[in-house]
């Protein structure tokens, strides 16, 4: 397999929906409860659009989402505007094959052509994979919210991961 990298639009929703959905049904990568469906799925594109946030994709050689990446304010206020807070899914079918390193790389390389200067990753403290992955990349470990989750009947732990770049080059107040 050779994925390839692909912006992501309206047209890919159905698919990113199913890798989320998948996730928050099997798994501690989101601490939600309920399927997300297809209106909030367009609320999702809206806000990405309108704020310039990419949404990277991993296709095939057939075209089908193997997974996707994208970013979005880590907090609201204006002096967090360097810092942003990513998320990389990647389609049960194809993890461990390289799909989120290709992703994670690319929404580095984003953030980095956007001007941002710190990227956090919130990460389940037992999602190992995850965890190796973003260290890989030269992201550390800054923090741990102690029982921030509750999901399939037990207390989740979700740490915070950071890579700073160099970027911007003249960051400014306001």
């Amino acid at each position: 397999m050779h994925p390839q990298l692909v912006e992501c639009d309206r047209t890919r929703g159905p698919a990113i929906l199913a890798i989320l959905n998948e996730a928050i049904e099997r798994s501690t990568a989101l601490y939600d409860y309920r399927p997300r469906t297809t209106a909030m799925m367009e609320a999702w594109f809206d806000d990405k659009e309108q704020n310039h946030y990419p949404v990277i994709g991993a296709v095939d050689d057939q075209n089908r989402l193997l997974g996707f990446a994208s970013y979005g304010p880590f907090r609201s206020r204006p002096a967090y505007k360097y810092t942003i807070e990513h998320s990389v899914y990647v389609e049960r079918s194809c993890r461990g094959q390289g799909v989120g390193t290709l992703l994670l790389a690319a929404i580095i390389e984003r953030a980095k052509q956007q001007q941002y200067h710190n990227v956090i990753g919130g990460i389940d403290a037992e999602n190992t994979v995850s965890i190796a992955l973003h260290k890989r990349f030269g992201f550390e470990l800054c923090g741990r919210v102690r029982q921030a989750g509750f999901k399939f009947g037990r207390w989740l732990d979700l740490d915070f991961y950071q890579l700073i770049l160099e970027t911007p080059a003249h960051p400014v107040d306001g």
